[in-house]
């Protein structure tokens, strides 16, 4: 059994906003990556319950780059997410609204190849870049 690993940040916009950015692939393809040497040429978002999530990550010198796919097993829209990746591995996705902000709260199943530690600092940065990116929208607004 993988660990669960948790990651969170706190992104200034209302929860349907937050929502909309974090699921929507017109804004997914703007923030879904650790770091600006990469991008997210393509996304795709079924949001259902046995739909699937689709991206393609890569470095933007074309040196690397990966798909990124999972079905749904559980949405409620503007709440939370679960979803399995292709490699069994489970996500889970909440909101929590608060006056001024929006909590994201992500728990990911660890992969055995790369230190925990590593693929946690890969998804935060991630989460970071996705708050940097809504909370852009949000004050351009």
């Amino acid at each position: 059994m993988s660990e669960k690993v948790f990651i969170s940040t706190d992104v200034k916009a209302s929860k349907q906003v937050v929502w909309s950015c974090y699921t929507d692939p017109a804004h997914i393809v703007n923030w879904n990556f650790a770091s600006d040497d990469w991008h997210c040429p393509r996304a795709e978002n079924n949001l259902t319950a046995g739909g699937k999530y689709a991206v393609f990550m890569e470095a933007k010198d074309g040196s690397f780059g990966f798909n990124l796919e999972a079905v749904y097993s559980k949405v409620v829209v503007n709440e939370s997410f679960v979803y399995v990746m292709s490699d069994g591995r489970e996500v889970s996705f909440e909101l929590t609204a608060y006056d001024d902000h929006t909590r994201v709260d992500i728990v990911f199943d660890a992969e055995s190849v790369n230190p925990v530690n590593l693929q946690r600092q890969g998804w935060q940065s991630i989460l970071n870049n996705f708050k940097k990116y809504t909370e852009s929208l949000n004050q351009s607004s």
